[in-house]
């Protein structure tokens, strides 16, 4: 799968945020910009670039205890 560069995404993303707020108003802005970060999250773990492993294993071993 081709990668695309962080330019091009932030581009895309800065677009759809600017319609969002132009023809919805602050509610859809903000629901665009939610979910906007949300799939950007969920992209990069499907990347491999962002590893929650950590963060995962460490609130497992905190309900261990108890």
């Amino acid at each position: 799968m081709p990668r695309h560069s962080g330019a091009l995404i932030g581009l895309l993303t800065g677009l759809a945020l600017g319609f969002a707020g132009a023809f919805g108003g602050i509610g859809a802005f903000v629901i665009v910009l939610v979910l906007g970060v949300a799939g950007l999250i969920v992209g990069r773990i499907l990347d491999g670039d962002l590893d929650l492993s950590s963060y995962l294993s460490g609130r497992r071993a905190d309900r261990a205890d108890r």
